[in-house]
């Protein structure tokens, strides 16, 4: 290959060069990062039942409540309390949580009201639950989610082992109908598989607040959301990356672990859901914005490189074979990784999505920059 290469004309060696460098670093990214998840076993576990708040925060969420709270407060746990913090609700989401009270004596709630002259975001309604928690360890789900199976708590608490304060978990979508089911799908698979598999790498950067526990010491200790309470976004992702570490870190991947959503229905809502959580990238550490950013602009240089190739008419054999290279290992370690986190119906589009979130991801965060409105956090 080398001989071949430098027999080249000069801008075929340049493209030829920048392509295998390019295929190089993807290669380490699946090997070291996204194949960890595919080998997380539960190790050590915390053998006593600690007790647990849940801590979930609603705006409108009447239909999503009445659905999926029960799910999380008829969980196989003996000790745990659920706070749904109602703010702002305009729907019958009291009247419910009421109901529900009734029946469920763990289950409190508290209703933020609506204020005319000050609006906030949904990190006020995380601090007022977690302030009107009654123990240590945290755990934080959407309205619009619910656990895969009642051992989800039992779970978090096994990963409470010495020195763990922060759990991360992974919070799915439910398979539907559509191209934007799977897309969406598709984005969330990828970001966990990023995410978990630099935290397992001693890296933790980020987690989900569809499917996260950490300690309420470590929130007040940690100064909670005071660097990016002006973000409207970030009561997950933010809090993790600042705090986290890997010593005080744990990864969560057990089938009875998972948490399911309902994904956006339409691409306008999808679109606004991603414009705000990209929002708060650009805060992360220098370390984990380069880790990420390298991944992203040497897939960038593989496809650039390959389409110049094939304009310069290269050997087309050649081309094919490197295209066929870090596909066949990118497709193993997603098929790997559907496995583990119960994903599926995704492998055969996994060539399109690779080419074109980016450019999706791209399109929404140039339209930040265009369009200074914030987005609301629901």
């Amino acid at each position: 290959m080398e001989q071949f290469i430098i027999n080249l004309p000069l801008e075929h060696q340049i493209t030829y060069g920048i392509l295998i460098f390019a295929v190089f670093i993807q290669s380490l990214y699946y090997l070291l990062i996204y194949l960890r998840p595919v080998s997380w076993k539960m190790g050590d576990e915390n053998k006593n039942s600690e007790p647990l708040s849940v801590i979930i925060c609603a705006r409108n969420e009447f239909s999503n409540l009445k659905a999926h709270l029960p799910k999380i407060l008829n969980q196989d746990y003996p000790n745990y309390e659920v706070i749904v913090v109602n703010d702002c609700s305009e729907d019958d989401s009291e009247i419910l949580l009421g109901e529900f009270g009734q029946k469920y004596k763990h289950l409190r709630h508290t209703t933020i009201e609506p204020d005319l002259k000050f609006s906030h975001g949904k990190k006020l309604a995380v601090t007022i639950g977690m302030k009107s928690a009654k123990y240590n360890r945290l755990v934080f789900i959407d309205a619009d989610c619910y656990p895969v199976s009642n051992q989800w708590l039992s779970e978090i608490n096994k990963s409470y082992i010495i020195n763990k304060q922060i759990v991360l978990g992974y919070g799915g979508y439910e398979r539907r109908k559509g191209f934007l089911n799977k897309i969406i799908r598709f984005d969330t698979l990828f970001i966990a598989m990023q995410y978990l598999g630099f935290a397992l790498a001693g890296r933790p950067y980020m987690g989900v607040g569809r499917n996260l526990s950490y300690l309420k010491q470590l929130f007040f200790s940690g100064r909670g959301f005071a660097n990016h309470y002006q973000l409207l976004s970030g009561d997950d992702d933010l809090f993790i990356n600042e705090n986290a570490n890997n010593d005080n870190s744990a990864v969560l991947l057990s089938p009875n672990s998972i948490t399911r959503s309902i994904s956006q229905k339409t691409w306008r809502a999808w679109s606004k859901q991603k414009k705000r959580h990209l929002t708060t990238g650009k805060h992360y550490k220098k370390g984990d914005k380069l880790f990420l950013g390298i991944e992203l602009l040497t897939r960038f240089l593989f496809y650039i490189s390959l389409l110049v190739l094939i304009y310069l008419k290269a050997d087309i054999i050649i081309i094919i074979s490197i295209y066929s290279f870090r596909m066949f290992l990118q497709l193993i370690i997603f098929k790997l990784n559907m496995n583990k986190m119960n994903e599926k119906g995704l492998l055969m589009l996994i060539p399109l999505f690779d080419i074109l979130l980016p450019i999706v991801h791209f399109i929404f965060i140039l339209s930040n920059k265009i369009n200074s409105r914030k987005n609301r956090w629901k």
